[in-house]
């Protein structure tokens, strides 16, 4: 049997497993607490696997190996900036949030402040990080296709992104929260369980010597002992200090993104008490903690048994280095038929990421159009939940197909790199505005409406005019060069110019009040009253 017939064996058993999943919740689906929140009935251990599987996606698996097989320290550098920021998300965010919110991130900064303003901002911050997101994962998808049946025509490519789409609407549309979850639980155990046996297999064949393994990988690369230092890809020019000022923005928004990203904020409100927002994030923590360190090993595996070569030849960014390697090391350690079987597992388990994630941020676009802007801005709250259910699912249909269109369009770009734009929008401007809610008594509507408009604007305008755009061979526009913003990540300066916004948006507006800072304050420390109400 061919690894493509397996592997379409195999993907469509996991897809026919995960419908029957989603249909099974959509029957306890019964009013919007459980489409948005999944009735809030997760322990914080199914919790914490389920943030795993919303946050170990496509870029974690194909990109972040990708990017240490082709550019060897530098590339291990989004391991570490993606599992750092867990910790600002914990202290910072988990509980706090899960205290005193219902179902979106607008729940909490409307609580005390003009609701409609604060929940438009916080609607449109949502759905343009969500879509940001969801194009690293269609990207990931036409790659992974196209090496499982290699696949060189662009429309095979385009195809494969429609199908993800339509998928990932009926698991939203259908499924709510209960039935992401669920895909995300067992899409979790898939990943690690994949990540885990080819990590194996690569030590063992370098006797479990890792200083081998790195020899192996910086010989096999090209670049020498330059492969194991600082530098391959950031710096850009002869002073190298584009490429540093690059570093230091990357690492700023991988490591601030986290606690702004909303399909990760809405996890928090699937678990009855805050002690269980707190367990799920360290089973969190623990679990994706594992998974990075399983990249290591991946990223200079492929590096030292695949090659760079080898693996641009067959996708420019590296999408596809876990996968050549899955297939590479099955048939040195089993044979021609191993290869094949380990190559169909590996991509089988990067098409159930891909279909998990996308889920998950079609369900919080969607949850905020629909509780935020139709609900409590379009119709002031006169609105039945049934009815905000219907228009949740509308939306994951309209998003959807701007994914799909956008996703077909990015097929050049690493799948990391598109996450790491998505964590620089996230950190700009839902951040400031999450923490300066949650810790400063003097905050107010303008200052909540300039930051997020402030970080998000600022970071998706230099996004528009830097090299990812235009300007080089890897950008969207290669026949095009408008690119005078000399970063490919916005974060170092969009971040704090969104901080910048919500002080100044704050000091310039007479706008305060005392009393619902206080209760915000309780509601944050001790839960109270948490469940019953979103109050306008």
């Amino acid at each position: 049997m061919s690894h493509e017939t397996l592997a379409v064996i195999l993907f469509l058993t996991f897809v026919a497993g995960t419908l029957a999943i989603t249909v099974w919740a959509s029957r306890n689906t019964k009013d919007a607490t459980d489409f948005y929140a999944g009735g809030r009935s997760f322990s914080g251990v199914q919790n914490g696997l389920a943030i795993g599987g919303d946050y170990m996606s496509a870029a974690s698996f194909l990109g972040i190996a990708g990017l240490i097989a082709l550019y060897g320290y530098d590339g291990f550098l989004y391991s570490i900036g993606f599992l750092v920021a867990w910790l600002v998300a914990l202290l910072l965010v988990a509980e706090l949030l899960r205290n005193s919110g219902r179902f979106t991130m607008a729940d909490v900064l409307a609580f005390r402040m003009s609701p409609r303003p604060v929940r438009t901002a916080a609607g449109v911050s949502t759905i343009a990080v969500s879509i940001f997101y969801l194009l690293a994962q269609m990207v990931g998808a036409g790659a992974l296709v196209a090496l499982l049946f290699g696949f060189t025509s662009d429309f095979a490519k385009n195809a494969t992104i429609v199908l993800v789409g339509a998928l990932m609407i009926i698991y939203v549309t259908v499924g709510g929260m209960k039935g992401t979850t669920w895909v995300q639980i067992v899409k979790a155990v898939l990943l690690m369980g994949g990540a885990a046996l080819v990590t194996l297999l690569v030590l063992g064949k370098f006797g479990f010597n890792l200083s081998t393994l790195l020899r192996d990988a910086a010989d096999q690369s090209g670049k020498g002992e330059a492969f194991l230092e600082p530098g391959l890809r950031y710096a850009t020019d002869a002073s190298g200090l584009t490429g540093k000022l690059d570093l230091i923005s990357l690492g700023l928004a991988l490591v601030l993104g986290t606690a702004g990203l909303p399909h990760i904020l809405i996890r928090f409100y699937t678990v009855p008490t805050a002690r269980d927002a707190r367990k799920s994030v360290q089973w969190g923590i623990g679990i994706i903690g594992v998974f990075y360190l399983l990249t290591l090993v991946l990223g200079f595996g492929a590096a030292a048994l695949v090659g760079s070569d080898a693996i641009r030849e067959q996708n420019s960014a590296g999408n596809t280095a876990a996968p050549q390697l899955a297939e590479e090391i099955g048939k040195r350690v089993l044979g021609d038929a191993g290869g094949t079987i380990l190559l169909a597992v590996i991509a089988a388990v990067a098409f159930a990421t891909i279909l998990a994630v996308v889920a998950g941020l079609t369900l919080a676009s969607s949850s905020s159009f629909a509780h935020d802007l139709y609900a409590h801005v379009f119709k002031r709250g006169q609105v039945t939940e049934r009815e905000e259910v219907r228009v949740a699912r509308i939306a994951a249909l309209v998003i959807g197909a701007v994914s799909i269109v956008l996703g077909i369009y990015a097929q050049r770009l690493n799948v990391a790199f598109l996450v790491a734009l998505a964590f620089a929008v996230a950190a700009s401007g839902n951040l400031p505005a999450l923490l300066y809610s949650l810790f400063w008594k003097r905050f107010n509507t303008s200052g909540a409406v300039a930051a997020i408009y402030g970080g998000l604007g600022s970071a998706v305008f230099l996004v528009a005019f830097s090299p990812v755009v235009s300007g080089k061979e890897t950008a969207l526009f290669t026949d095009a060069d408008f690119a005078w913003f000399p970063l490919e990540n916005p974060g170092i300066v969009s971040i704090p110019f969104g901080f910048l916004c919500g002080w100044l948006g704050t000091v310039l507006s007479k706008e305060y009040n005392n009393a619902k800072y206080a209760e915000i304050e309780v509601r944050a420390l001790t839960g109270a009253g948490a469940e019953g109400a979103v109050h306008h």
